[in-house]
């Protein structure tokens, strides 16, 4: 007997009703509290939604899309918040009626319910810098790649499934066995010579880095960011890695930072020469004659290593320029900046006349940056604790710079009372800014702000922390500590191995 073509379920087929082709159940079998069978499944059925398939409580499909306006909106850009667009957008992306994306030892409907996921929140989460959907780089860039490359399906599949079943606390069967074919894929496919230096594999490489770095196996992350070197290097680096896709040019660097602690590649020159991180369009002008404003702290008189006072000098014209700097160009900017500073040698030679202030400088502006970021997919949590236990100890000697550099000082602690939030460190830091901003009879916000405007400054992404932070400062009535307490705290200073 031949097996029959027809989509509509049984029951709707038997009343010789329309049939809405929803899986796991259409609205009339729903309705009608009965089963639901199909012979075939419907090629314009709508996906069930992850939960059904992978224990988890999530919303629904609808309810997802209804709920993205809010997600979307923090960007800051123009995006549609109509529901039927939105609809529209996950039908073009993610159902596929076919069954043409690389095939995986998964359930079809896991997998489409793991896609969908991914593309809803997973690849938001990843690059918040921009959660417009039309040109969020995770969708546009990242999606089409791995639509056609087995070993990135496998791998942005394990990403979805690896929240999934995190959050429903019953293990990760789906995951480890997407691990396993994940790595299997690449292993053959580096092979290759061919397909072994792809984009889509060094996406796969840094993202299993990441994924093996949250799971605590180390030396195997370390495997993976050893590996991404070696293509970039054959690649002819990253500026020639981001001709092709800019996606892969950030995330690497940015990822390769976060799970090893320290930089794994060097950045171009000040004029966009070289082959590493590029430098964004910003950093490679001269120096404008805004940033000569008589009430700037002259970072060149202090006696800075030469090296880091054109990193400052360079950061502060861009961050004080009153022109928009792009979310994305913030992140290029912190990540190369995280780079240069990161990279430099102790400051300890002839060239550097205060050492203190340089260690201080170089500690608190890479945290500044990271504030300055915000949050990631990757925690930049623990090089942000460690860069702050690197320049409490350096802060000693600072207490008595004299009153042209109490701006500095009072920067310095206001950096230290962010970036140690949650941390042992904060109530100290909290402590020392009480005692200055006392000593130099402050009384409120605005006082503050105008020392802070003197050292480095970013109006629209510093204000509302630092302004909260100054808030609790103010009103402590704490103990006092002596800034020498910092050198019970000193460790010694090694950016190779920052993070442990």
């Amino acid at each position: 007997m031949r097996k029959t073509l027809r989509r509509s379920c049984a029951a709707c087929a038997k009343a010789k009703h329309s049939c809405d082709l929803r899986t796991p159940k259409c609205s009339r079998c729903v309705k009608r509290n009965c089963d639901c069978v199909y012979a075939n499944e419907p090629l314009t059925s709508t996906r069930a939604p992850i939960a059904d398939h992978g224990n988890i409580s999530h919303a629904s499909h609808a309810s997802m899309v209804r709920s993205w306006p809010l997600l979307l909106s923090r960007s800051g850009r123009s995006v549609s918040s109509d529901a039927s667009d939105m609809s529209m957008f996950f039908e073009a992306h993610i159902f596929d009626p076919f069954g043409s994306y690389p095939p995986t030892n998964l359930p079809h409907l896991r997998v489409q319910g793991l896609m969908q996921h991914f593309l809803s929140k997973i690849a938001f989460q990843y690059y918040p810098l921009d959660l417009n959907p039309s040109s969020n780089p995770f969708v546009t860039s990242w999606w089409p790649l791995a639509l056609n490359d087995p070993a990135l399906f496998h791998v942005t599949l394990q990403t979805a499934s690896l929240d999934d079943e995190l959050h429903a606390m019953k293990g990760f069967p789906h995951s480890e066995l997407l691990m396993k074919d994940s790595v299997s894929l690449l292993r053959h496919k580096i092979q290759d010579q061919s397909l072994a230096y792809q984009d889509a594999t060094m996406n796969a490489v840094v993202t299993l880095a990441a994924i093996e770095h949250g799971k605590g196996n180390l030396h195997v992350s370390k495997v993976h960011i050893d590996g991404v070197k070696r293509m970039v290097a054959f690649r002819g680096g990253l500026s020639k890695v981001k001709q092709t896709s800019p996606l892969t040019a950030r995330m690497v660097p940015w990822v390769s930072l976060l799970v090893s602690g320290s930089p794994q590649f060097e950045t171009q020159d000040d004029f966009g020469e070289g082959n590493g991180i590029c430098a964004i369009q910003q950093w490679q002008r001269p120096f404008s004659s805004e940033c000569n404003d008589p009430n700037l702290l002259d970072f060149d008189a202090l006696g800075l290593d030469p090296a880091l006072c054109n990193i400052v000098n360079r950061l502060r014209c861009i961050l004080h320029d009153l022109a928009i700097l792009s979310v994305t160009d913030l992140h290029d900017l912190t990540c190369f900046t995280l780079h240069r500073l990161m990279s430099l040698p102790p400051h300890t030679g002839v060239e550097s006349q205060s050492p203190n202030i340089s260690e201080c400088l170089q500690y608190s502006i890479s945290a500044y940056m990271l504030i300055l970021q915000g949050a990631t997919y990757y925690s930049h949590a623990h090089i942000l604790n460690a860069l702050v236990i690197q320049f409490q100890p350096h802060l000693g000697p600072l207490s008595s710079i004299g009153e042209c550099q109490d701006s500095l000082l009072l920067w310095l602690l206001s950096v230290g009372a962010v970036a140690s939030t949650g941390t042992n460190e904060n109530y100290w830091f909290r402590g020392e800014a009480a005692a200055v901003s006392a000593a130099l009879d402050i009384q409120c916000w605005g006082d503050v702000e105008a020392h802070l405007k003197r050292i480095l400054w970013h109006e629209t992404r510093s204000r509302d922390v630092f302004q909260q932070i100054w808030k609790e400062i103010l009103a402590l009535d704490l103990p006092l500590h002596s800034l020498a307490v910092a050198e019970d705290h000193e460790k010694p200073r090694n950016f190779s191995n920052i993070v442990t």
